[in-house]
């Protein structure tokens, strides 16, 4: 089983910036896929931004142009670097990993106010 360490969050202002990191330990295979979700209140968790192990991303339409999501192989560490926030990107973020099976955070709030 992964363990996932998140840190990050935070209360901000509309504009502004926070960033976000997660570190994985306990992998036995190797992580292929590392990546953001999150979830507002009274709305299903989403998916925010993955990254593979070969530097591919995948980014939501909604973050596109404002998130940059980047790892560090020999770190096992994913980052979530978010600009130009706006109160819709309010949520809690969960880091979320895949090697042998997906292995979740325990989550960081994210507030943005206006």
């Amino acid at each position: 089983q992964v363990q996932l360490a998140e840190s990050g969050g935070g209360l901000v202002q509309a504009g502004g910036s926070l960033a976000l990191s997660c570190a994985a330990s306990g992998s036995r295979f190797g992580i292929n896929v590392m990546g953001w979700y999150r979830q507002a209140p009274g709305k299903q968790r989403e998916l925010v931004a993955l990254i593979f192990r070969s530097g591919n991303t995948n980014y939501a339409d909604s973050v596109k142009g404002r998130f940059t999501i980047s790892r560090d192989n020999a770190k096992n560490t994913v980052y979530l670097q978010m600009n130009n926030l706006k109160p819709e990107d309010t949520a809690v973020y969960y880091c979320a990993t895949q090697s042998s099976t997906w292995s979740w955070g325990q989550g960081t709030q994210v507030t943005v106010s206006s």
